[in-house]
C-alpha cells in the first residue's frame, strides 16, 4: 500500500458522533450504492497524483458541507465540479450521488478561481468530514475542539506528503489551525461565504494573478450554505 492509500485508509477509518465520513458512510437518501468506496478511490488517486507530480498550493477550508463534500468526498467541490476536480489530476470519475447535481455556493466561488489557475492546487479541510447537528444530517455545524485536534493531525500528515509551496487558509478558523500545524507558512484569505466573496476573489487575484473570465455572480452561484 502506497502513502496515498495509507492516508485515505486512515481517514476512512475515523468515526465521530454526529459526523458523516464520506469515505465510509453511505447516505441512504442521496448516495449510490458504491458511493463510499468510489469517494475513497477518487481521493486516493488524486492524492497519489498530487504527491508524485508536485504541488504549488494547498487550499484549506474548515469542514465539508452537506451540499458539497458530504456528497463528493472532495473539499470545496460540489456535484457540478467533481469531474473537473478529478480531471485536473488526469483522473476520471463519476458522481457518487443520485438525482440532479446539487450546487454549493462556496464550491462555485472556489472553482471560479481554480478554472483560471493552471498551477497544481490541492483542496482540503481542517476537519475533512461533514459535522452536522444531532439528528439533522443535512445541516452544517462547526467542528468541535476534539474533532479539530484529529483534523490537525491529519492535516500535518497531508502537508508532509505534499510539501506545497503555499498553504492558503480560507477564513479565520482554518487559518488558526494552519498556523498551529505549519507556523509561519499560512496565507490567509477571506472565506467566500457570508458576504466575503468580493474580498476572496480580490485576495486570490493578488496571490495568483488577475482573473481572466467574466462570469457574473449569478452564473457562479446556486443555492447553498457555507461548508
Amino acid at each position: 500500500m502506497n502513502a496515498a492509500a495509507r492516508f485515505v485508509a486512515t481517514v476512512r477509518g475515523l468515526a465521530f458522533e454526529n459526523v458523516f465520513n464520506p469515505y465510509f458512510d453511505r447516505c441512504p437518501v442521496h448516495d449510490r450504492a458504491d458511493a463510499p468506496a468510489r469517494r475513497s478511490v477518487t481521493l486516493s488517486a488524486i492524492l497519489g497524483a498530487a504527491s508524485s507530480g508536485g504541488i504549488h498550493s494547498v487550499w484549506i477550508g474548515r469542514d465539508l458541507g452537506y451540499r458539497g463534500g458530504r456528497r463528493t468526498g472532495l473539499a470545496l467541490t460540489d456535484d457540478v465540479h467533481v469531474a473537473a476536480h478529478a480531471a485536473r489530476w488526469g483522473i476520471e470519475t463519476r458522481r457518487c450521488t443520485k438525482g440532479l447535481p446539487v450546487k454549493e455556493r462556496t464550491a462555485g466561488l472556489a472553482w471560479s478561481v481554480l478554472d483560471e489557475i493552471e498551477l497544481p492546487v490541492f483542496l482540503w479541510n481542517v476537519f475533512p468530514f461533514h459535522p452536522h447537528e444531532p439528528g439533522l444530517p443535512f445541516t452544517n455545524r462547526s467542528h468541535r475542539a476534539c474533532e479539530r485536534a484529529v483534523g490537525e493531525e491529519i492535516l500535518s500528515e497531508l502537508l508532509r506528503l505534499l510539501q506545497p509551496e503555499r498553504v492558503v487558509a480560507l477564513g479565520g478558523d482554518a487559518a488558526k489551525c494552519v498556523e498551529r500545524v505549519a507556523p509561519g507558512k499560512c496565507l490567509k484569505v477571506r472565506h467566500p461565504s457570508y458576504g466575503g466573496q468580493a474580498d476572496f476573489l480580490r485576495q486570490m487575484s493578488d496571490l495568483y494573478g488577475p482573473r481572466q473570465g467574466s462570469k457574473s455572480q449569478a452564473d457562479l452561484f446556486g443555492d447553498g450554505g457555507r461548508p
